[in-house]
């Protein structure tokens, strides 16, 4: 999953994006909530975790325009707020679920695993499976198949090949990777790219007659089928 995170106190956002990253998902993060706003109407999430305390926009506010903009993104709200009048609001406005703080991350990250389900669920699923030629790649059952054989992948091998797949066909930059599965902001020159994508090679294209993984040289990567130039 593709998650945004939407917190000002920077440990407990520390922690999160941790933990998440962990749990084999890639995490953006606001720390106000202007940012945050724009972040979220922008680019395009599995699901928000949202503070409701935050500098320049409020979570609920940022909530309410969402919905307002019919932005359906699950959204789960994580407060120090925590009396019944205080979730009914936060529900209300439009979240899907709301957590107290103080919260175990494993709990976190199971209902964020159960927000999506159920939004796949109401929306046919859309690109809960992403194919690429004969390899598919199921988000939710964290799962790889090429031609029907499975391939077992590490958590960051998971990201960057789903990463990739949705730019299938495309020239993916190692910058792009960087802040799209690394989110570092850092010399893309760095090999810690070239390293797993060598891996993620040798797993994909092992014993394939046609790769799918290509090498762009001077601009660098890209998935699918061989170039026909």
């Amino acid at each position: 999953m593709r998650i945004l995170v939407i917190e000002d106190d920077t440990d407990t956002a520390r922690f999160i994006a941790k933990g998440l990253v962990e749990a084999g998902h890639a995490v953006d993060q606001a720390t106000e909530g202007r940012q945050g706003l724009f972040l979220a109407t922008t680019e395009r999430y599995d699901a928000l975790v949202l503070d409701r305390m935050l500098p320049n926009v409020e979570g609920l506010t940022i909530l309410r325009t969402l919905r307002a903009s019919g932005i359906e993104t699950p959204v789960l709200i994580l407060s120090a707020l925590g009396e019944v009048e205080d979730r009914v609001a936060g529900l209300r406005a439009g979240s899907d679920d709301y957590l107290v703080k103080p919260f175990s991350m494993n709990e976190l990250i199971a209902r964020l695993e159960a927000l999506t389900r159920r939004a796949a669920g109401r929306s046919g699923a859309p690109e809960t499976v992403l194919r690429v030629q004969d390899l598919e790649l199921d988000r939710l059952q964290r799962t790889v198949r090429r031609g029907g054989r499975a391939i077992d992948l590490q958590p960051k091998e998971f990201q960057l090949l789903e990463f990739l797949m949705r730019h299938a066909d495309q020239v993916v930059t190692r910058t792009m990777l960087l802040e799209g599965v690394w989110d570092y902001h850092f010399d893309p020159q760095t090999n810690v790219i070239d390293v797993h994508v060598s891996r993620l090679r040798a797993k994909i294209d092992k014993g394939e007659s046609e790769p799918l993984l290509h090498t762009v040289r001077g601009a660098g990567y890209r998935l699918g089928p061989p170039s026909r130039d």
